[in-house]
């Protein structure tokens, strides 16, 4: 096979996975242990081989390309045909950088998801409602149609190719958040469908839109066309439409209202891919918009700036009060995308200057997926076994459960960008890249509020690990069930958690030797070619950064989460006890006192139920319901108005045709007089009426002679083709017939086209 052909291999293998997945779904085998129950189905099996061998693939080729990828793209393939345009792919250094994390992400969540949906099914069933989880074989199937939706997306070589995959994603990771069925899940998903599809229609526009003044969509080619391109306005447009599409699945600000919702409903394997990396796929069409059609343009710069600053600062913000884990950690994935889109910023406004900024960009999306994958399977490990994301429910959980103690304080400490985990690199770039440019009073405000979004990181994920793994539960029974819990991980989940935390790990503890590397290998995509200098990362100034948000989340944490977001609540009453520890009598008792963390965010102030469904759903249906309602009543005036002269020129206009349709009948189109007095018609009529007759004569002198026929067969065969020649001929001479074979003509001609 052309080595080529590999990435058809790469983005349609899943895919074939997928309807394999379907083909073998309902072909249930569990296996039951004390906590660590599984569900393994012949989807499921198909689901963990495709993922496993997808991933191994990938690094296979990552071992053998990411020498020659770091100079320029190593394989190109073209599918022509599909779609008019055809599809095109091609692997450069990112995007190898990416199937790889791709491919690691799907594997591990694979391995997790037969534990995860056979005690989530246990415990669903457990409920008071008797729910009925639905069927974890549909979600394995759309598992594998999004991992090759998902790779299409990266190694597309152009945006028509990139559309038509990230549609494709779209739609098959709806499943996901659907997934339950219930209301809360079936909201989420129409909110999530709804942001997908209307971002990727503007999306789509702009990308006609370039296609019509640029004359191409080849991603490689975008920066040199855009640069000879000299009407900006336009330019800014057609930008600005695909940003909503990209933006939109990326959770920026103002389009980030489905990350909140979807996450706490998904199952968590899906959760940490929606965080992880189809997030991801929006920061990549941003790059190629930012990098492409306005390399180092510093007003599209701006933009993505401010959008980034509020992205960063809203999810933080949000976070910091949530009390659900799975919505704080999507609140997060939010504000960490916000940090990106900083970089991004930057980018442009250091022009090409800029390698800090781009290499924070490319690592802070590594570490962002990689810390998403630990933290939400972690997630996923709490949820099945307790079946509950509340903090106040979960809270004391994995006070004795060190492996997994230390697999989320690794993702912890990671995205709060502690030194010596990746997270502080790439934060460290980011906030080197804003100091470099200066630029006055409106950049130090961004860099304070860079080190404050980065302080409010450290106290909701010490929130987290505090109530998870520190504090015990106000229940005394619940919290000796948890600390008894111990078989609360199957060897498939504990190896899916372990090893994605150990590449965290030692992905951050050798910046320089890894980190550096991989920045390298993916910058030529963002249009850099030098390296830059080696920062030294550990140094006093750029350490002090990372003190400064440790500091200000240690304040925030204490002063506002401990203080201001618990309270004390009144438990059942509890017996005194007496010096020795013997219990008093039961009149004697005294009222158990909790602190239990508290939701002070407005319930008004949700976006999505305060701007946007009001919006559509009520706004506005009544704006165009009340343009159509003055249109038709305008409508109906001027037909009014214009009836009774309408019916004269209605009546002059039909006098004119009856007296063409008569002149031409009198002229042109004669009609011939009918021969109901022809004796003959044809030769033919006639000879057939003399055989006729003679056979009528026989039949007179034979069995009819008491009946006789005395029809004259040489006339009446005369008249009837007479009759059927007359109205061959009006037929033919009418106008109707005329159009009808206009209309079959052009019929037939789409046809040839279409089928031709």
């Amino acid at each position: 096979m052309n080595m080529n052909g590999i990435l058809a291999v790469l983005v349609f293998y899943p895919m074939i996975g997928g309807l394999l997945a379907w083909a073998l779904r309902g072909c249930i085998k569990h296996e039951n242990g004390t906590h660590a129950r599984f569900f393994l189905t012949g989807s499921a099996l198909v689901a963990d081989i495709v993922a496993v061998t997808e991933f191994l693939l990938m690094l296979v080729l990552f071992i053998g390309s990411a020498q020659d990828a770091q100079e320029s793209a190593v394989l190109s393939l073209t599918i022509p045909g599909v779609c008019g345009f055809g599809l095109h792919f091609t692997l450069d250094g990112f995007r190898l950088l990416y199937g790889l994390i791709a491919g690691l992400m799907w594997m591990m969540t694979a391995l997790l998801c037969p534990q995860y949906f056979g005690n989530h099914e246990v415990g669903i069933s457990e409920t008071a409602h008797e729910e009925k989880e639905p069927s974890p074989d549909r979600f394995y199937v759309f598992f594998l149609l999004t991992l090759g939706a998902t790779l299409g997306v990266f190694f597309s070589a152009d945006l028509y190719t990139t559309f038509i995959f990230f549609e494709m994603m779209s739609f098959t990771s709806y499943v996901w958040v659907a997934h339950e069925e219930n209301n809360a899940a079936l909201r989420a998903a129409d909110t999530y469908l709804a942001v997908a599809v209307l971002g990727g229609l503007v999306m789509l526009m702009g990308i006609f839109g370039v296609y019509h003044e640029l004359g191409t969509l080849t991603i490689s080619e975008l920066s040199a066309a855009a640069s000879a391109y000299e009407n900006k306005p336009v330019l800014y447009a057609l930008g600005c439409c695909m940003l909503v599409g990209f933006g939109a699945k990326a959770g920026a600000f103002p389009l980030h209202i489905w990350l909140p919702k979807a996450h706490p409903v998904a199952p968590a394997p899906a959760s940490a891919l929606l965080s992880g990396i189809l997030t991801k796929t929006g920061i990549y069409g941003i790059l190629v918009i930012s990098c492409g059609l306005f390399l180092h343009d510093k007003q599209w710069g701006t933009l993505i700036l401010i959008i980034g600053a509020i992205t960063m600062f809203g999810g933080a913000l949000l976070a910091v009060f949530s009390i659900n884990l799975k919505r704080t950690l999507a609140c997060s994935s939010m504000s960490q995308i916000g940090f990106i889109l900083i970089g991004v910023g930057m980018q442009c406004m250091l022009g090409e200057e800029n390698a800090l900024a781009v290499h924070g960009t490319l690592l802070h999306m590594m570490n962002h997926s990689m810390i998403k994958l630990v933290l939400f399977m972690a997630a996923g490990v709490i949820y099945m076994n307790v079946h509950a994301l509340d903090l106040n429910v979960i809270r004391g959980y994995g006070r004795k459960k060190p492996l997994l103690k230390v697999i989320f304080l690794i993702g912890a400490l990671a995205i709060g960008g502690i030194p010596l985990f990746g997270g502080y690199i790439s934060k460290t770039l980011l906030h080197e890249s804003i100091l470099e440019y200066g630029g006055g009073l409106i950049f130090r405000a961004l860099e304070y509020l860079f080190l404050f979004s980065g302080g409010l990181t450290v106290a909701y994920m010490t929130k987290l690990f505090v109530a998870i793994f520190v504090e015990k539960n106000a229940d005394d029974t619940l919290q000796k069930n948890y600390d008894e819990q111990k078989n609360y991980m199957n060897p498939m989940s504990t190896f899916a958690l372990a090893g994605s935390a150990l590449v965290l790990l030692v992905w951050g503890l050798f910046p320089h030797a890894i980190m550096d590397k991989a920045a390298e290998l993916g910058q030529s995509f963002m249009r850099l070619e030098e390296f830059g200098h080696v920062v030294s990362y550990f140094s006093l100034k750029n350490l002090s950064g990372a003190m400064i948000s440790i500091c200000i989340g240690a304040v925030v944490y204490l002063f506002v989460i401990r203080t201001l977001l618990m309270k004390e609540v009144k438990q059942a009453a509890v017996p005194k006890r007496a010096k020795g520890g013997k219990a008093k009598k039961a009149s004697s008792v005294r009222t158990a006192a909790t602190r239990e963390y508290i939701n002070a965010w407005p319930s008004w102030l949700d976006l999505e139920n305060l701007i946007y469904r009001p919006l559509v759903l009520q706004f506005l249906p009544f704006v165009f319901g009340a343009i159509c309602h003055v249109l038709d009543v305008l409508t109906d005036t001027l037909v009014k108005l214009l009836i009774p002269v309408g019916h004269v020129a209605a009546r002059l206009l039909d006098s004119l045709i009856d007296f063409s349709v008569v002149g031409l009948r009198k002229s042109v189109y004669k009609d011939s007089p009918l021969p109901h007095e022809r004796p003959h018609g044809t030769v033919l009529t006639d000879a057939a009426g003399k055989v006729m007759n003679a056979f009528q004569r026989l039949a007179n002198r034979t069995w009819r002679r008491k009946n006789p026929g005395t029809v004259d067969y040489q006339r009446e065969l005369a008249l009837r083709y007479d009759v059927w020649r007359e109205s061959n001929t009006l037929i033919a001479r009418s106008l109707s017939y005329g159009l009808l074979l206009v209309i079959i003509g052009f019929t037939l001609t789409l046809v040839y086209i279409l089928w031709w």
